[in-house]
């Protein structure tokens, strides 16, 4: 009988992959997403999958799903800036009570859980590049600091079931992340810079572009989680590339990559925008045997086309989801 894995967030970016990727290895999927930040779009291929089944439904309360589970891949939270910006106090509640009600799921099906960490527990780091053992420079009352603090307390309290539960626990920490079904609207740098080159305008960069990211396609990202979901280690562990690049040097590739002839304009730097995000992936090439294989230049040739594919219609929508009712909750 094929192993099952129930994964949250799975109508999102990253949270599709992993279906697709679960979904190939033979396993019946349940994937589940109250669709605030994910779109059916994303997984609307697998309906027709028998292995394959989708829950509407919001994590932040009681979470139930019948029969035996094996694996849980907790993937559900905003991920973006402009959507934790937009709905702080869903993003705390997903990471806080939604967590608690993954874990508490998993000890009662005796599932493996894996969580879904980020680079942001690093915060604005005064170490470089961050390995696993940096507790991280985070403002917790900066308008950023829903978003990290609800990572860090995820990590807190599964491993607080690790130890005092005997849980199998698993924690990734995953740095910038890109590919195909990223949301062009979504405020990140590798979408805002295509969108706004797919439409002729001018790339912004938010301070003087000094500021570095590393970017992971999101095939490798997913291989990285697959061989730490599977693997015996509890501790957190950093699934990113270290290739690191400016925004700046960045933002001339978008214009290269797309042969358009903008100019690059400047803006504030927005409050705790991190100056500095490297990982050092040495723990998982030692534990996972995994290191990324698609350079950026690949991936990234990959994520336009991707982008280039939409409608004027979808390029032109600049507006984001009226998140008006849930942020009074």
């Amino acid at each position: 009988m094929a192993k099952r894995i129930l994964i949250t967030g799975a109508a999102g970016f990253l949270g599709s992959h992993l279906c697709d990727r679960f979904i190939r290895e033979g396993y019946s999927v349940i994937g589940m997403d109250n669709l605030i930040t994910g779109d059916l779009k994303n997984i609307e291929h697998l309906i027709k999958e028998k292995n394959f089944e989708f829950h509407h439904h919001d994590i932040t309360k009681f979470v139930h799903v019948a029969g035996d589970l094996d694996y849980i891949l907790h993937f559900a939270s905003p991920a973006s800036p402009i959507d934790y910006l937009k709905i702080p106090i869903q993003t705390l509640k997903v990471g806080s009570f939604g967590t608690h009600h993954c874990l508490g799921l998993a000890k009662e099906k005796n599932a493996r859980i894996l969580i879904a960490s980020t680079s942001e527990v690093y915060g604005d780091p005064l170490v470089h590049p961050q390995n696993e053992d940096y507790y991280g420079n985070v403002n917790t009352i900066g308008p950023r600091g829903v978003y990290d603090e609800a990572k860090r307390f995820q990590e807190s309290i599964t491993m607080a079931y690790h130890r005092f539960h005997g849980l199998e626990t698993r924690i990734a920490r995953i740095f910038n992340t890109y590919g195909p079904r990223m949301r062009l609207n979504d405020g990140r740098v590798i979408p805002a810079f295509i969108g706004q080159a797919l439409r002729g305008e001018d790339l912004t960069v938010f301070g003087d572009g000094s500021q570095t990211r590393s970017f992971c396609f999101v095939d490798d990202q997913v291989e990285g989680i697959y061989r730490l979901l599977l693997s015996e280690y509890s501790n957190p562990v950093n699934i990113g590339n270290p290739d690191e690049i400016t925004i700046l040097d960045f933002a001339k590739e978008i214009i290269k990559l797309t042969g358009t002839d903008q100019k690059i304009i400047f803006q504030e730097l927005p409050q705790d925008d991190p100056m500095q995000r490297q990982p050092d992936i040495t723990r998982a090439k030692e534990i996972l045997s995994w290191e990324p294989q698609v350079s950026r230049s690949e991936g990234m040739k990959i994520t336009y086309e991707h982008f280039r594919s939409m409608s004027k219609e979808e390029l032109d929508k600049r507006e984001h989801k009226d998140f008006s009712a849930h942020i009074r909750r």
